[in-house]
């Protein structure tokens, strides 16, 4: 490889591309990331999985939220709650990860460079640098694209950033609304819907679709729903929207939202998530034979390899599931593979985890899919109030439910709703990888009280269905 300026050139510094360079970078290779910013971490530390969480943790501290279930409706930490309150977590924490992710990749000796990169041939990327110092050509064995998405507009939606915006305005506003539009009920959409309705604001959810996350479990998605309806939101499922206009009234700058039904929903702020488009307009990726479908995403076979075999493709670039656990398997992954280096791929046991309020994690199959697919199979629940831990923390509400073969008893899925969802899924996740029985929870000792008893009490409930 030594005709060539790399072994490995990646583009763009989101969680799939570092994984990708360190990956390699421990294998030895000379291995150099493209970012076409001034900051490192891409869309996932800076706009979208990282400050999304620490806004959602904000706002559960703040407000009270969590102790709500013990001292009432009215208890909050902080009475007034503004935005730069809730940014000030948020700040703090986007620092903290850049830094560590600096650190991570000049300590594995990947070296940083500050351009735009678009492709001359499957080898060779051009690189427009971002101070103006003009453009040089460089040459790598092997590319990984990593260039994340951005969020899709409509030309004709008149946005401003600030009463009609998308979720890379959000971190921008200067005040919180005390009604709010979401158009699109997808992860995102659905995750700041929650945020902004457990402080409060009246929040409207519309989408053309009448199934909210259609890849999750109906009993989990059926429970965010009735919390949503709890905090005060309206569900507009089935609808399309038709038109989004600002507008002004006694109570100063609205917007309104025509729906083809005929329907118009007036509020201060419309938040439009439809979903993501790839980031590769200026990637020129015809030059290197990549396809891309009808959304910019990239077409990629099961090793995450483009139409041209030395140039790969992962992270959210990719599309579903876009989550930064997955895409940072798939930069690992990748990397393995450019250079030979036997990896064990288990794509059936990626847990999801959807920072809705209550959170959402999920692994395996789900109760349509089985059905689908013909497989007998048996449930057990476990609701949070029926555990001390449940009662102690004051979750009234969350849910963990496990599915298995009826006659073998193997652990096909898990899915959980409640406080900390994303962490309890790893207990069902690993026994899954092993192939294990629903027994193997009633056989355990869990600590005493936690949440993780709920595997327990699960488990009975589902061997009682049987009837033994």
């Amino acid at each position: 490889m030594a005709e060539y300026d790399y072994d490995l050139l990646v583009i763009g510094s989101g969680p799939a591309g570092q994984r990708a360079a360190i990956q390699a970078a421990k294998l030895n290779k000379r291995v150099a990331v493209i970012e076409r910013k001034t900051i490192l971490g891409g869309v996932c530390i800076n706009t979208g999985t990282i400050p999304s969480k620490t806004l959602r943790e904000a706002v559960l501290h703040l407000s009270g939220y969590r102790e709500r279930g013990l001292y009432g409706a009215s208890y909050t930490v902080k009475q007034n709650i503004t935005m730069s309150d809730l940014m000030y977590r948020t700040d703090h924490v986007i620092q903290h990860e850049l830094d560590i992710v600096r650190h991570q990749l000049q300590r594995n000796h990947v070296e940083l460079l500050s351009a735009e990169a678009s492709f001359v041939n499957s080898n060779t990327v051009r690189l427009k640098f971002v101070d103006d110092r003009g453009w040089r050509d460089i040459t790598a064995a092997y590319i990984v694209i990593a260039t994340g998405t951005s969020a899709t507009k409509n030309d004709h939606i008149p946005f401003d950033g600030k009463r009609i915006f998308i979720s890379d305005d959000l971190l921008q506003l200067e005040n919180l609304p005390r009604t709010l539009a979401v158009v699109g009920a997808g992860v995102i959409g659905l995750e700041y819907a929650c945020i902004f309705s457990a402080l409060g604001v009246r929040v409207t959810v519309i989408d053309k679709r009448r199934r909210l996350l259609p890849f999750v479990d109906a009993e989990i998605v059926e429970t965010l729903t009735y919390h949503l309806n709890q905090n005060r939101a309206i569900m507009r499922l089935g609808e399309e929207v038709k038109s989004i206009e600002p507008t002004k009234d006694e109570h100063g700058d609205r917007v309104k939202i025509h729906l083809a039904s005929g329907k118009q929903i007036v509020t201060e702020m419309a938040l439009y998530s439809i979903g993501r488009t790839g980031a590769t307009n200026s990637l020129n990726v015809d030059a290197a034979g990549i396809e891309l479908d009808e959304r910019g995403l990239i077409k990629v076979n099961d090793l995450f390899q483009t139409k041209t075999p030395n140039i790969y493709a992962v992270g959210d670039v990719i599309g579903f599931p876009s989550l930064a656990s997955t895409s940072m398997e798939q930069g690992r992954l990748a990397a393995c593979h450019a250079f030979g280096i036997q990896t064990n791929h288990t794509p059936e046991l990626f847990p999801y985890g959807i920072y809705t309020i209550p959170e959402i994690s999920t692994v395996g199959k789900n109760e349509e899919e089985l059905t689908e697919l013909g497989i007998p199979y048996e449930v057990g629940k476990a609701h949070y109030r029926e555990i001390a831990r449940g009662q102690i923390i004051g979750d009234q509400t969350g849910l963990l439910k496990l599915i298995f073969h009826l006659e073998t008893h193997e652990l096909l899925g898990v899915h959980i709703i409640g406080e900390g969802a994303s962490e309890l899924i790893h207990i069902g996740q690993a026994v899954m990888a092993f192939k294990g029985k629903v027994e193997y929870f009633i056989n355990t000792v869990f600590n005493y009280p936690t949440l993780a008893e709920c595997y327990k009490t699960a488990a009975f409930d589902g061997i009682n269905r049987l009837g033994a």
